[in-house]
């Protein structure tokens, strides 16, 4: 057996099961999840309409680097998004199943497995990550969110004798579970950093079209070229990034994303990928095409978001420390106030009100004498609003019962 395997931790979602494993739901309660960033808003209709007219390619084998229109459309949708000249598509647009398979599988084909690499993550993080890391026989190495910089991490206290050993830095902007997101600053940092030691930059963009103010969250593309460096010899030089339609279009049963940056480190994704058997299906290409070409339906969905945040986030006010994300549809609290740590939170939650929320101790780790996500717990907004409100009101209630 792979002995890396024997690193990796239960999933948050195994823990959560094991720490309710312990007490029963509340019986006078209809049972409300905020726990799983999953999408509950309804597929559109068109996209569901362009798989069903296209279940024919179910009859084909489907090529791993995808169609020219499916790749075409992608690259026109970066241009658009980010303002950025168009990608090529044969060389710097791979589609994928979902950026999650595309994040851990990238670590497989960067990372030498005898050179004793480390991989930069955030702390907390989406746990794919990790797993990436040990399983590609390299080390995650942890840099701690801070509140005090918008949870932003604080790159310029990794030690030079860490930096040299990296291979691989994964970021998340817009953050989960924290919803922050990368300023042009904190870019021109970073890519200043793989050029001195010639690491890779790994960007999980899958919340980007989700966001509560009226500018967009700058994208990593979108910076790169802002600051130059799309025109030199290498465009993009040592930056993939990743996005998905999950989020963006409700559809995350169709597992479509995709990667796109530098065409070098492509080029061996898909040689990678070739191998690995990674090819979509070609009735599922035919829907993403339509989706990534129509904004109408990600202008909607982002209002659902706004409104529902808007409605929710000022009831949760009144009883936890928390604030509006910059992006995303997690909000991050801090329960200190209530007296009791994230899991007990959590776990009380659960059997007085039949609420499961996600403590954010499950999304971190211990590292440099802290775990950041202790005492604060992730709440997935990602139902109608009538729910969440249910659910709001639910932990209002809670929480005043503390104090009684």
């Amino acid at each position: 057996m792979n002995p890396h395997l024997d690193k990796l931790q239960p999933y948050p979602f195994e823990k959560l099961r094991q720490l309710f494993a312990q007490v029963a739901a509340s019986p006078q309660h209809k049972a409300i999840s905020l726990g799983m960033g999953e999408p509950k808003h309804p597929t559109p209709q068109f996209i569901q309409q362009a798989l069903i007219d296209n279940v024919d390619g179910l009859a084909s084998y489907p090529t791993t680097i995808g169609s020219d229109a499916l790749r075409g459309a992608i690259a026109g949708w970066l241009e658009r998004r980010y303002g950025i000249p168009k990608l090529n598509p044969a060389t710097q647009v791979l589609p994928v199943n979902g950026s999650r398979e595309a994040l851990f599988a990238l670590a497989q084909t960067v990372i030498d497995p005898a050179a004793k690499s480390l991989v930069v993550s955030p702390n907390p993080f989406y746990q794919i990550y990790e797993g990436a890391a040990y399983l590609a026989g390299a080390e995650p190495y942890f840099v701690n969110s801070d509140p005090a910089r918008n949870f932003g991490c604080d790159y310029d206290s990794i030690p030079t004798s860490v930096w040299e050993r990296v291979s691989l830095l994964f970021l998340c902007s817009p953050g989960n579970p924290t919803g922050a997101v990368l300023t042009l600053t904190d870019w021109e940092n970073l890519f200043a950093l793989s050029e001195r030691y010639n690491f890779i930059i790994a960007a999980d963009e899958c919340y980007s079209e989700i966001y509560h103010g009226d500018k967009a969250p700058l994208g990593a593309l979108e910076a790169a070229h802002t600051l130059g460096l799309s025109t030199i010899d290498k465009p993009y030089a040592r930056l993939v990034v990743f996005s998905s339609l999950s989020k963006r279009s409700n559809v995350p049963g169709m597992r479509s994303g995709f990667v796109a940056g530098d065409a070098d480190v492509l080029k061996k994704f898909l040689l990678y990928r070739t191998y690995h058997g990674g090819a979509m299906s070609p009735s599922v290409q035919a829907a993403s095409i339509a989706a990534w070409n129509d904004e109408t339906h990600v202008e909607q969905n982002r209002e659902k978001y706004r409104a529902k945040f808007a409605a929710i986030t000022p009831l949760l006010q009144e009883v936890l420390q928390v604030e509006l994300p910059d992006a995303g549809f997690y909000l991050w609290a801090d329960v200190s106030q209530t007296g009791l740590s994230d899991t007990e939170f959590a776990q009380r939650l659960y059997a007085e009100y039949n609420v499961t929320v996600l403590p954010g101790s499950y999304l971190a780790r211990d590292a440099h004498g802290a775990n950041p996500g202790r005492n604060r717990i992730r709440m997935a907004l990602v139902a109608e609003t009538e729910e969440g409100l249910e659910a709001a009101q639910r932990i209002v209630q809670f929480c005043k019962s503390l104090n009684k």
